[in-house]
């Protein structure tokens, strides 16, 4: 059997994609730069080297950037259904949100109109300052989509604002059986003024949040319901596929060079409506976007396939797309005890996934939770990447000291960018710093890297690290340090008490 497939194997044409490439190791949105030795680092003689540190990893959950739960303070229907129905406030309820022991990140998911009621300026609704707000007070972070078309409220209510509607074509593009054979319209966003203020509302949105140290990622803008890159069954509004093609490239475009600081996340929906998404997946990749997809058992093949197999330096945001509400009284469970939103959420380790969305029912959440504790304590620990730095080595090099660092990551992800390391002696003012590969440690995986100390030196160094999430950004991962003990290279007692 394995002769065989060896043998269809060896006649199969080779046919490399650009996602291929971009697994292969080439990172196009992350340059090098003052890259850090990384090995393999051999001994060259028995007393020549000591281990300085070694530490112990840790169970508990981290809210580090570019991993974590992800409540919904609002959704394409609006806020929870304890606010729609008018059992609680908005504000209530976005407080008992952030409050859940688990939750990480909050996250907007609004219309156009949402944001903007006027040329020229953001109006924003009160949805944003009070999950902003929250997210201060209560050490979480925020990230959100602004759509361009949402089907929830048609025919009565489009995404976009009012003063828009009136200058941009809307095509009727027909009716939904599954939806209560609505008609739905989709504007022509090739239209000049739809690309006019297109443009505006991207810059606006930059100019307000681009690098605010609350925003964690933003949604790319993209075609179709609920800017997922698609409308159903139903066709696209453009005249043909090459200008729906080359107004989405240009927009996808427009908003990589727009953010130049928070990092942009794009919907890997199947090309079904024909606007391109193989090409925006593809440009967005390269210019360090992160991928993500709104559901994860009913998906298709396509994209399980991108998201579990993407570059390690690309974070990837799940959502269930099934079970949002968390009612755990229409949950089944099998006979090993596990229910269905437990097993919809332990994909995400088969994923690698960072991120896992949690919806907007914060009572629900409580109550799920409370019954079935298991699905969250088995996620947290592994979501996204965790690291520590494993051991730390002092060697004899170059008639000097070196100190090699291996980072080991337990978590299921790699490094959602890219990990640099500092270390440095306030007594002496030495300070050293240097960047590991994109990604790496991979999930599972260990990367060693080093330093050439000062001859001489000798004394206890600080060690830290920080996260480059986009290029040319390091927000500090605010999770402390480590101290490292380097001795004297004539010490009698230099390798004792290891």
């Amino acid at each position: 059997m394995l002769k065989s497939a060896a043998l269809i194997a060896a006649a199969a044409p080779v046919i490399a994609s650009a996602e291929d490439s971009l697994c292969g190791g080439h990172s196009p949105a992350f340059p090098v730069r003052k890259r850090l030795d990384q090995g393999p680092f051999d001994i060259e003689q028995d007393e020549g080297w000591r281990t300085a540190l070694f530490t112990t990893p840790s169970e508990k959950p981290l809210r580090n950037p570019g991993l974590g739960l992800v409540g919904y303070t609002w959704e394409e229907n609006g806020p929870a259904l304890a606010v729609r129905s008018g059992k609680r406030k908005l504000a209530d309820e976005i407080e008992q949100l952030a409050s859940l022991r688990f939750v990480d990140v909050l996250y907007i998911r609004c219309d156009w109109r949402n944001v903007q009621s006027r040329p020229g300026r953001l109006d924003l609704d009160p949805v944003w300052p009070l999950t902003l707000d929250a997210a201060k007070r209560h050490g979480l972070r925020v990230a959100f989509r602004v759509q361009l078309s949402n089907p929830e409220f048609q025919p009565q209510q489009i995404a976009l604002p009012e003063f828009l509607r009136s200058r941009v074509p809307l095509v009727n593009i027909g009716h939904l059986a599954k939806r209560e054979n609505r008609d739905f319209v989709e504007p022509r966003y090739d239209h000049p003024e739809f690309r006019h203020a297109f443009t505006e509302l991207n810059q606006l949105l930059a100019a307000e949040f681009d690098g605010n140290p609350l925003i964690e990622w933003v949604d790319v803008m993209q075609y179709g319901f609920w800017g997922e890159g698609h409308t159903s069954n139903l066709p696209n509004p453009f005249p043909d596929y090459a200008t729906a093609e080359r107004t989405f490239v240009e927009m996808t475009t427009e908003q990589l060079d727009a953010w130049k600081r928070t990092p942009l996340a794009v919907n890997t929906q199947p090309d079904i409506s024909h606007v391109g998404n193989r090409r925006i997946i593809d440009v967005a990749m390269r210019g360090g976007a992160w991928l993500r997809s709104d559901s994860i058992i009913i998906e298709e093949p396509i994209q399980i396939d991108q998201l579990a197999n993407r570059p390690p330096w690309l974070a990837a945001i799940l959502e269930d797309g099934y079970f949002r509400q968390y009612d755990i009284a229409k949950l089944k469970v099998d006979s090993a005890g596990v229910n269905e939103m437990e097993n919809y959420m332990l994909h995400n380790l088969d994923l690698r996934s960072n991120y896992w969305s949690l919806w907007t029912e914060s009572d629900n959440l409580r109550a799920y939770d409370e019954k079935y504790p298991r699905g969250f304590e088995r996620l947290q620990p592994r979501l996204g990447y965790r690291l520590r730095p494993a051991w730390a080595w002092q060697r004899k090099r170059y008639g000097t000291s070196e100190l090699i660092v291996a980072v080991a990551n337990r978590g299921i992800s790699g490094v959602p960018g890219i990990l640099w390391l500092t270390i440095e002696n306030q007594q002496t003012g030495l300070k050293m710093y240097g960047a590991l590969d994109p990604g790496q440690p991979h999930g599972g995986g260990l990367r060693e890297c080093a330093f050439v100390l000062p001859k001489g030196f000798a004394g206890v160094l600080r060690l830290s690290a920080q996260l480059e999430l986009r290029p040319g950004v390091q927000p500090l991962n605010p999770d402390g340090s480590i101290n490292i003990e380097v001795r004297h290279n004539d010490d009698p007692n230099w390798r004792k008490g290891v």
